[in-house]
């Protein structure tokens, strides 16, 4: 799925990210998810979150209160690919 936010970085969603994973969320934390997405990571994603390590190596993560998402830049084409967005206890478990 791919939303444009009018600004320099595409968003783009896997589709576990958009048919598992948002509507599981908490109404409340997908509101925020949303909003964090669309202000903090269509202009400088890769300032936004931080940077993963070890299996993750390449992807960055952005907090969202006790939620993570777990994100991909590429600069190249001025794409952000939205991995996964849970809970930090469950994030990183897939």
């Amino acid at each position: 799925m791919r939303t444009s936010t009018g600004n320099k970085y595409l968003i783009y969603y896997e589709e576990d990210a958009v048919y598992e994973d948002l509507p599981a969320l908490p109404k409340t934390i997908r509101l925020r998810v949303k909003e964090a997405i669309k202000e903090r990571l269509s202009d400088f994603p890769d300032k936004a979150g931080k940077p993963l390590l070890g299996e993750l190596k390449g992807r960055r993560r952005l907090r969202v209160g006790d939620y993570r998402i777990v994100y991909q830049v590429s600069k190249l084409e001025h794409i952000v690919m939205i991995i996964g967005i849970k809970h930090r206890e469950y994030i990183y478990e897939d």
